[in-house]
C-alpha cells in the first residue's frame, strides 16, 4: 500500500480541465472529461506508477444551475477533504479565461493551509499562450507550469516538480496491494450504494443524494476490516455510477460512467448487486445481473433498504405470513426464481440507513473470494457428474443423448471444467443449468460462476451418418473387424463356407428380384 502522506490532489473552479489533467498523469481514462462544467462530483483515486496517490475533485464554486445544491455542498466537502488529506496541491487554472474572483478566493484557502502547492496554467496549447501565464503570478503561488493537457505539452516537467514536492519514495509493500481483495458495488441509480460505501468506510468519502445519478466515476479506495477473529481483512473498494437501460442513456457523461462501471465489473473479483428491498427485483437488475455473470465474477445480492420493510411491517403486518422472519425467507425464495440463471449467490438483508448487517457485506466477500480458487478434486467430480446423469438423463437430440466420459477443472476465476463429451451440440441450456447447479451445490460454490469448456469426439464419417455415409471398402471393414475382435475374426469368413454361399447366393437372387 502506498503511504498515504504520498498524496497529490487537483483543484480548481470548474471547466479549467481538471479531468484531463488527471487522465493525461495516469497515463489512462479514469475521470469522465466532458465540456460542461461539473461533471466531476465524487473524489476519483488512483495509484500513479505505484509511487503516488492522485485524487481529482468536483469543481471548487459549483453552481446551483450547474448541478443540485446538494450536489454542489457535497464536492465543496470533497475539495476540503482532498485539502487536508494531501500533501501536495495542484492548483489548476485556465490560461485563456484569466484570473477570475473565484480563482483568488481558491488561492487565498490554499495559502492559509500551507500546503506545498504548484500552480499548474492549463490549456497552454501554443507558446503564444504562454506569455498570458506570467498574470497569475499575482496569485502569490509561485511561478506557474504552463501545461496543456489534451496535448501533453509540459506533463513532464510538472511530474518532475511533483517528484521534487514529494521527495524520495519509501519503500513500499506490493504485497499488501496485491492481497487485497477488489469488490464493487454495483446497481441501478438511486439504490444506495454510496451510502452502503460510506457505511463501510464509516466516513462520508463518497457523495450522498437522494437525486439519482450523483455518482458518475467509478470511485475506488482501500478499506481494512477487523475480524472478530482477530484477522484483519484488507479489500478494495469500488462504488460504480448508477447503470441504466441503454435506451434510457441520454447524454454522453451517462454512457463514459456506464463504460466505467463495466472496467470496475472486469476489475473486481466480488460484485454486490444492490437491490431496493421495497422494489424488488426489476428487468434491469436481471440485465446487471447477466452483465455480472458474462464477465465471470462472483456475485452477492445486497437487499438494501430493508429498514423500511421492517418499519412497515411493525405498522402494518402483511396477512398471510407468521412473523417477519417468514416474510423474509419467501422474499428471498422469490427472488432467487427470478434470478433463477445465477450460481445461489448469497443473498444479504442490509440497511445503509440504520447499519443493518452492513458488516456481514465483507465477511461474505472473503469467504467468496476463499472459494474463488477452490480445486475441485477430479475423482469426485466425475463421480458426482455419473450420479447426475443417472437420476436426470438429458433429452435426446437427433438420435443420441448428451454423454459426458471425464470431467476435469481447467482454471479458476471463472471456474472451469472441461467435459471430454460425445457431441457438443446435444448439450441444451436447461440440462446445462441443471450440471452448473448440482456442481455449485455439491462444492458449495454458492455466488461463483462455473464456465464449461466442452470438447466431443470426432465424427465417424467425414460426408455424413447413417444411410448418406460413404461405405468402406471390404478391406477397410476386415481390418476394422480384426482390430475389434482379434485374430478370430478372420476365421467366421472360413468356418461354414457352404452356409456363406447360400447367403451369398439369396442376397443375390433377392437382388434380381428373384424367389428365396
Amino acid at each position: 500500500m502506498i503511504d498515504p502522506s504520498r498524496t497529490v490532489a487537483l483543484v480548481g473552479r470548474p471547466n479549467v480541465g481538471k479531468s484531463r489533467l488527471f487522465n493525461r498523469l495516469c497515463g489512462r481514462r479514469m475521470s469522465i472529461v466532458h465540456d460542461m462544467p461539473g461533471v466531476t462530483r465524487d473524489l476519483i483515486s488512483t495509484e500513479v506508477r505505484g509511487d503516488y496517490v492522485l485524487l481529482d475533485t468536483g469543481g471548487i464554486g459549483m453552481e446551483i444551475e450547474m448541478t443540485p445544491k446538494t450536489i454542489a455542498s457535497a464536492a465543496e466537502d470533497q475539495v476540503e477533504f482532498a485539502l487536508r488529506a494531501a500533501s501536495v496541491i495542484l492548483f489548476v487554472v485556465d490560461v485563456r479565461s484569466g484570473i477570475t474572483p473565484l480563482d483568488e478566493i481558491v488561492a487565498e484557502k490554499l495559502r492559509r493551509y500551507g500546503k506545498s502547492v504548484i500552480l499548474v496554467t492549463n490549456k497552454v496549447d501554443l507558446e503564444a499562450d504562454e506569455a498570458a501565464a506570467d498574470e497569475f503570478l499575482r496569485l502569490g503561488l509561485g511561478e506557474p507550469v504552463g501545461v496543456s493537457a489534451e496535448h501533453g505539452r509540459g506533463v513532464l516537467k510538472l511530474e518532475q516538480l511533483i517528484d521534487e514536492k514529494l521527495g524520495p519514495k519509501p519503500g513500499g509493500s506490493e504485497a499488501d496491494r496485491s492481497g487485497r481483495t477488489r469488490i464493487a458495488l454495483v446497481g441501478r441509480p438511486n439504490v444506495g450504494k454510496s451510502s452502503i460505501g460510506n457505511r463501510l468506510l464509516k466516513s462520508t468519502r463518497l457523495i450522498v443524494s437522494d437525486v439519482p445519478g450523483t455518482t458518475r466515476d467509478s470511485v475506488e479506495l482501500d478499506l481494512d476490516y477487523a475480524h472478530k477473529d482477530g484477522e484483519l481483512l484488507k479489500f478494495r473498494l469500488a462504488d460504480t455510477a448508477g447503470l441504466r437501460m441503454k435506451r434510457k442513456v441520454d447524454s454522453p457523461v451517462e454512457y463514459f460512467s456506464g463504460v466505467r462501471t463495466q472496467a470496475a465489473i472486469e476489475r473486481a473479483d466480488v460484485v454486490f448487486l444492490v437491490i431496493d428491498a421495497a422494489d424488488g427485483v426489476t428487468k434491469q437488475d436481471q440485465a446487471l445481473a447477466g452483465e455480472i455473470l458474462d464477465a465471470g465474477r462472483a456475485l452477492i445480492i445486497v437487499v438494501n433498504k430493508w429498514d423500511i420493510i421492517i418499519e412497515r411491517w411493525e405498522q402494518d403486518p402483511i396477512d398471510g405470513y407468521k412473523n417477519l422472519k417468514h416474510f423474509l425467507k419467501s422474499y428471498e425464495d422469490s427472488l432467487r426464481r427470478e434470478m433463477f440463471f445465477l450460481p445461489d449467490p448469497p443473498v444479504l438483508f442490509v440497511s445503509a440507513m440504520t447499519g443493518f448487517e452492513i458488516e456481514s457485506m465483507l465477511e461474505s466477500a472473503a469467504a467468496l473470494q476463499a472459494t474463488l480458487d477452490m480445486k475441485l478434486p477430479t475423482g469426485r467430480l466425475n463421480h458426482l457428474i455419473e450420479k447426475l446423469f443417472e437420476a436426470r438423463a438429458p433429452k435426446i437430440v437427433g438420435t443420441k443423448r448428451f454423454k459426458v466420459f471425464y470431467a476435469v477443472q481447467t482454471g479458476s476465476r471463472p471456474l472451469r471444467i472441461r467435459f471430454f463429451c460425445n457431441r457438443v451440440e446435444r448439450l441444451d441450456p436447461a440440462y446445462r443449468r441443471y450440471l452448473e447447479k448440482a456442481i455449485i451445490h455439491e462444492f458449495r460454490l454458492g455466488g461463483c460462476p462455473v464456465r464449461f469448456d466442452l470438447v466431443g469426439k470426432d465424427r465417424r464419417y467425414e460426408a455424413g451418418e447413417g444411410e448418406i455415409a460413404p461405405h468402406h471398402s471390404d478391406t477397410i471393414q476386415n481390418k476394422a473387424r480384426i482390430r475389434k475382435m482379434g485374430s478370430d475374426a478372420a476365421k467366421l469368413d472360413t468356418r461354414h463356407p457352404e452356409r456363406c454361399k447360400k447367403i451369398t447366393q439369396r442376397k443375390a437372387a433377392h437382388n434380381r428380384g428373384g424367389k428365396k
